[in-house]
C-alpha cells in the first residue's frame, strides 16, 4: 500500500498524484491509485488498450478481475486481524 501511495503521489507524473487529493494522499486518492495499480499489473488492461479497445470498454471488461483481486486482499487482511 505504501509503495502504491508513494508512486501515485509523485507530482507531475500524470497519475493520481497530479491532483491536490493525490498529493495529500486522501483515502479516495489512495483507493484510485490501488485500483489503477491492479488494473495495470493484474489484468490484461494494457493489452486491450494496445489492441485498440476503447478505454471505457477495456475497463468494463476487466472490472470483475479488479474487484476479485481487491476482494482477495480485503479477505486476507481480515484473516490477519481476525
Amino acid at each position: 500500500a505504501r509503495a502504491v501511495a508513494a508512486h501515485a503521489s509523485v507530482r507531475g507524473s500524470g497519475r493520481v498524484g497530479r491532483s491536490a487529493a493525490g498529493r495529500a494522499l486522501t483515502e479516495g486518492a489512495v483507493i484510485s491509485a490501488v485500483v489503477a495499480a491492479v488494473r495495470h499489473v493484474d489484468t490484461p488492461y494494457d493489452q486491450l488498450l494496445m489492441s485498440g479497445v476503447p478505454r471505457y470498454e477495456a475497463r468494463r471488461r476487466i472490472a470483475a478481475a479488479v474487484e476479485s483481486v481487491l476482494r482477495g486482499w480485503q479477505e486476507a487482511g481480515e484473516e490477519d486481524t481476525g
